[in-house]
């Protein structure tokens, strides 16, 4: 009997948990379906038909070639490199030093980073344009990026994921000589390669999704990105969703593809394996 009952248990937490999962994705899936469905099948039927009767990709072909989205594309891409590259630089730099280093005030300033946290973006986000402005960034790349070049979550993370290092690996490159820049390079960096790609991935997302900021400092079409671009399309095909659908893929492919192959890289590293007690 008491089998049975964790059996059955077992059963209704999954199938709970199966439908919390269809109903998160379903948008998703609809999305998809919707995007290469051709023009005479029903995309707001009841229950909703999620398989195209004739699938085609005249709808991307149609937003591809009517706007410019490899543009759009590639400012995207500039800008989420340079964005995730800048934010494992600058980050990993404040959070060593915060980590592992004894200095007057460290915890003092370690809290006032962190405290910026609880300050919502739209509160800075005039003070920022102004500057942005004044330093004659507006309509370029660096603009675009600019008040994302490190954050106080990145730098959270990093110096958390530094705590967990070995004092004896630190000691050890003391005692043959190396500086404190060479054992942040040699000896932190690769011992929080997981953190590092965890960084990576949410400043990716987060930089490709934004609209908020490149909305207000870019007003030229040759920087847009791709959520300006997509943006841009729904106000053209305001009436026809299959094409703002098929733009909207196109957006999200490039985050799938990062995600599934940076994942791998998640794993723990065992920082202490060259440590003997």
């Amino acid at each position: 009997m008491k089998i049975q009952r964790q059996f059955w248990g077992t059963v209704r937490t999954y199938l709970l948990l199966s439908g919390i999962a269809i109903a998160m994705l379903f948008p998703l899936l609809w999305l998809v379906s919707t995007a290469f469905k051709s023009p005479t099948e029903p995309i707001f039927g009841f229950p909703p038909p999620l398989i195209p009767q004739n699938p085609t990709l005249r709808n991307f072909q149609i937003v591809w070639e009517t706007y410019p989205f490899a543009t759009y594309l590639l400012n995207s891409v500039v800008v989420a490199v340079l964005t995730v590259a800048l934010n494992l630089l600058f980050c990993s730099l404040a959070a060593y030093p915060l980590a592992r280093l004894e200095f007057k005030g460290r915890d003092f300033i370690f809290a006032l980073i962190v405290s910026t946290i609880m300050i919502p973006f739209q509160i800075v986000m005039i003070p920022l344009f102004i500057l942005t402005v004044q330093l004659g960034l507006r309509n370029t790349y660096l603009g675009i990026i600019f008040p994302s070049i490190a954050s106080a979550f990145g730098i959270f993370l990093l110096r958390q994921a530094f705590q967990g290092v070995p004092k004896e690996l630190e000691e050890a490159a003391r005692i043959d000589g190396t500086s404190e820049l060479g054992i942040w390079w040699h000896v932190m960096i690769p011992a929080v390669r997981p953190a590092l790609v965890t960084l990576a991935i949410f400043v990716f997302i987060g930089s490709w999704s934004d609209f908020l900021w490149p909305l207000i400092v870019i007003d030229q079409p040759d920087y847009y990105t791709l959520p300006l671009g997509v943006a841009t399309l729904a106000g053209t095909f305001s009436l026809d969703w299959r094409l703002m659908a098929a733009g909207s893929v196109i957006s999200i492919v490039p985050v799938l593809l990062v995600f599934v192959f940076a994942q791998r890289y998640i794993i723990p590293t065992d920082a202490g394996s060259g440590v003997k007690g």
